[in-house]
């Protein structure tokens, strides 16, 4: 049964006779005509990368970055709206400030996650309001190692090992799951990923990119930092020459 353009996408409070909430579906979509990005979670740490799509020369480069830090230890990148995208990561930075507290101890990235998800969903409640049209990636190192979570805009997340999300996403997973992301080091995951971001924007080749890349772990001190300039060049190169030989 098809509800489309009979009214039940209206409102996120109002359900398809078939059981569907397409003012969801549709912040979906608003994730799907983003910039990819990526989590690669390997045994020492987390590597994000975000392929940030530049829509005019005249913008400052760097500008409205899509990764930030929500805690010392704890990254978040984002696939969608950018305003949401800066809403949602005020919010976390809100609940782990909260955490942190109350209990007197760094939040756990699940703590901080589960939060974010239950907030997001509360969005899709109410008729006066609309779904986040974002997705995000929040990764962290802690007592527990390694961690990588995704929220969705239905307010449901997941943990995973590698995860993508945005306009590549598809691409990208079957990137993700050629690689052994536990036995990479962290060095070698931010080469894999630029690889992988510049290979998901070849389909949209016309569009220029910035790639912004983030880690967490040994050599950061387990604090969420940009990658290295002189490892993030050597990336980027290595990224267009197997672009090259992939072509």
């Amino acid at each position: 049964m098809t509800s489309i353009g009979t009214g039940y996408d209206l409102s996120a409070s109002t359900y398809s006779p078939d059981g569907r909430i397409f003012q969801v579906e549709y912040a979906n979509k608003a994730v799907e005509n983003s910039g990819t990005a990526i989590g690669l979670k390997v045994k020492d740490g987390i590597v994000l990368a975000v392929e940030k799509l530049v829509h005019s020369k005249l913008l400052v480069p760097e500008a409205n970055r899509r990764i930030q830090t929500i805690d010392r230890h704890i990254a978040l990148a984002t696939a969608g709206l950018l305003a949401d995208g800066r809403q949602l990561s005020n919010r976390a930075r809100d609940e782990a400030t909260n955490y942190r507290e109350t209990y007197n101890s760094p939040p756990p990235l699940k703590a901080v996650a589960d939060r974010l998800g239950l907030y997001v969903q509360a969005y899709t409640l109410y008729s006066s309001v609309r779904p986040f049209g974002i997705s995000t990636i929040l990764g962290t190192v802690d007592q527990d190692g390694p961690a990588l979570f995704v929220v969705e805009p239905s307010g449901v997340f997941f943990g995973y090992n590698g995860a993508a999300v945005g306009k590549g996403r598809q691409l990208a997973k079957t990137e993700l799951e050629k690689l052994k992301l536990p036995e990479l080091s962290l060095r070698e995951a931010v080469i894999e990923a630029a690889r992988i971001i510049y290979l998901v924007h070849d389909d949209a080749k016309e569009k220029e990119f910035e790639l912004e890349m983030s880690w967490i772990g040994p050599e950061s001190n387990n604090l969420h930092v940009h990658v290295p300039k002189d490892l993030f060049d050597e990336a980027e190169a290595k990224a267009k020459a197997a672009l090259e030989t992939f072509e």
